[in-house]
Order: structure tokens, then C-alpha cells, then sequence
């Protein structure tokens, strides 16, 4: 009787109070839409922590912004405090900026964080205070960059939350350099001194055909940490993990959870979008992108557009002249430019008597 009340009991507390589909072995954790900055999961997603090796997105992201990718960098003694991963750079050997960004992603160079840090910094300082201004631009409130690499002392290093790294890969995406550079596996590269043949470190390409980029990360008290993005049927993702020992597996499960979970609903279609009621005749409103939201079933209702046309402007040809909002009820998703194409003038087919007189007259 004893062992039926506890299988009663058992069931009862399952059924109130169900188990998650999935187990996360993550300290913290974060599912973020890449089009949208929507959270579809998180779980201590604000919690600050040491964050390793994924430090080198910004540092990635900076070099790109502030560097001339085709200058030649030349690796100075700094190099010579790295220790960790490692491209195995000399000093005194050049290579291209683009080629150490490569080595720093796919290899987690540490000796190429330093270098590359000089070289568009002039110093490291002056580099960390880059990366720390852009952190702030972008709204990583409760991140701090000590260094470009990501290496701890004593449990003292760079601190950052799953949330702000999510949002920093959704702002890095945008670029199409660094978004060639987190979507490689192999790369080739050569200095002034020797070939390198580097194989990136994020093992969820092999594990997950949807992967499209990734940066690990490791140190005795960070523990691992992992940002991954992937995309399916015109979904993109971006997974983060903090202190998770099962961190690529729990990618992908998250990635299958949530690309299951969620339709992609083409809001704004760019051949079809219309503007009722154009304020401005003879032209034509367009928008240059389209957007799909990201969707349960039961949210495809909520959908709605809010279009806003600016008035008495001074018309010129693809003069930005309004946006639209894509909301999921009070929620903002998503905002288009509206442009106005080049205005069409109404032309007659029919030549008074005058225009024939006239253009007699010039055939003399």
C-alpha cells in the first residue's frame, strides 16, 4: 500500500510539475534568435563569469573594424607571456592580419591574440580599452575585458555573462568577414617564415550539420566555454555555455530543441510589400530585406506590423522615407527601412498639334 501512495505521489508531481525535454549541464546558458535578439531559453544568463577563450569573438571583431586585414603584422617579444593555445609564432616573423585572425579563431592562439593586439592597438591597453568601449556601445553591461586572449590569473580575467557574448555574436554576425572567419574549419596560411595548416577547434561541425561558426574556450577556472551560431530553414541561432563539461553536446541538443520549437514566419516579404495609402504619387515604397520571425503556433497571431511613412519630405530617388516594425504584440522583433524608388513620371502617348508643328520645324 505503501509502494502504490509513492507511485501515486511520483505521478501526481510529474504531471504538475513536468521535466524539462532536455538536461543542461551548463552553469549558464542562453538560446538567442540571431535576426531578432529574442532569448527563446536561458538559464542564468546574467550570471557573471570568467569566459576563457570565446573573449577572442571581440577580439576578432575589433581587429576587423579597426585593422587593415592586409597589413603585415610582425610579432614583437610580447608574444612571449602567452602560454596556452598557441599558433607557435617567432619573433620577429610577419604575417597577414587576416592569417593571424584565422589562427587566433581556429587555434585560440594566444601568441596571436598579443601580436594582433599590438599591432591595431599600438599597445595592448590601448586595445583592451577598445574592446571595453564597443562592449558598452553594444549593451554588454556586465562584461570587463582585462586582456585579448581570454587567460585567467588566479581567477582573475576577462568577466562576461551568457547573455552579453549571445548579443556581441549577433552584432558580430552582421559582419561579413567575421562571419567567414567563425564559419571555417581548415585554413592555410603563410608567414615570412613558414606554412601553417590549421583545424579548428569546434567539434560541433562534425557533430551537427547545421553548424555555421563557433569558439571554444578553456582554463582551469573559467572551465569550458563555448558560443556556437546555426541555421535551418531560415532560423539563426546563436548558443552560449558557461562552465558546462558537456558543453558541445548540449549545443546541439538545445540547437534541435529550439529549431523544432519554433517556425520560421516570413513577416516581410521585399518582392511583395505594399504601403496602403502612399502618401506620394507616382512612386513606389520598398524595403531591401526580408524578415522571418521566429514563431510557436500559438504566437502566429500575435504577429503584426506597424508601418510608419514620414510626410512632407523633399522627394529624391531611394530616399529612406519610413519603417516598419515587426512586433509579436507589445514585443519589437524587428525594423525595416522603407525606401521610396525613383519617382515615375506620367508620360502621353498622344503629340498635340503644337509638339507636331514644333517638331517640324526642328526636322528643318
Amino acid at each position: 500500500m505503501k509502494l502504490l501512495k509513492k507511485y501515486i505521489i511520483i505521478f501526481i508531481c510529474l504531471f504538475l510539475f513536468p521535466l524539462n525535454a532536455f538536461a543542461i549541464s551548463a552553469r549558464s546558458a542562453i538560446v538567442m534568435d540571431l535576426n531578432s535578439g529574442r532569448i527563446l531559453y536561458e538559464n542564468n544568463s546574467h550570471e557573471p563569469h570568467l569566459i576563457a577563450s570565446i573573449t577572442k569573438i571581440m577580439t576578432c571583431l575589433i581587429s576587423i573594424m579597426y585593422g587593415n586585414l592586409d597589413d603585415d603584422v610582425t610579432a614583437s617579444d610580447n608574444i612571449l607571456k602567452a602560454y596556452g593555445s598557441s599558433i607557435y609564432l617567432e619573433v620577429g616573423e610577419t604575417m597577414k592580419l587576416k592569417d593571424l585572425l584565422y589562427g587566433l579563431m581556429l587555434r585560440s592562439g594566444n601568441d596571436a591574440s598579443l601580436a594582433i593586439a599590438k599591432h591595431v592597438g599600438t599597445t595592448e591597453e590601448n586595445f583592451v580599452y577598445l574592446m571595453n568601449e564597443y562592449a558598452k556601445t553594444i549593451g554588454m553591461k556586465d562584461t570587463k575585458f582585462l586582456n585579448p586572449h581570454g587567460l585567467d590569473n588566479n581567477g582573475v580575467g576577462n568577466i562576461s555573462t551568457a547573455y552579453d557574448m549571445a548579443l556581441l555574436t549577433k552584432v558580430a554576425m552582421q559582419n561579413k568577414t567575421f562571419r567567414e572567419i567563425f564559419n571555417t574549419t581548415k585554413y592555410t596560411a603563410k608567414s615570412s617564415l613558414k606554412t601553417y595548416n590549421w583545424l579548428g577547434k569546434n567539434k560541433l561541425f562534425s557533430m551537427y550539420e547545421y553548424t555555421t561558426g563557433g569558439k571554444t574556450g578553456y582554463t582551469e577556472s573559467a572551465h569550458r566555454t563555448l558560443v556556437t551560431t546555426a541555421s535551418k530553414d531560415n532560423k539563426n541561432l546563436v548558443v552560449v555555455t558557461l562552465n558546462d563539461p558537456n558543453d558541445f553536446k548540449d549545443h546541439k541538443t538545445l540547437y534541435e530543441t529550439y529549431f523544432n520549437k519554433y517556425d520560421a514566419i516570413l513577416a516581410l516579404d521585399k518582392t511583395k510589400f505594399q504601403v496602403a495609402n502612399n502618401p506620394y504619387k507616382n512612386t513606389n515604397l520598398y524595403i531591401k530585406n526580408n524578415y522571418y520571425a521566429l514563431l510557436t503556433k500559438e504566437e502566429k497571431n500575435n504577429l503584426k506590423l506597424d508601418i510608419t511613412i514620414y510626410q512632407n519630405l523633399t522627394l529624391t530617388n531611394n530616399l529612406k522615407v519610413g519603417e516598419v516594425k515587426v512586433m509579436l504584440g507589445d514585443t519589437l522583433l524587428h525594423t525595416e527601412n522603407i525606401y521610396l524608388e525613383k519617382i515615375k513620371f506620367e508620360t502621353s502617348s498622344k503629340e498635340t498639334l503644337w509638339q507636331k508643328i514644333v517638331r517640324w520645324f526642328k526636322s528643318w
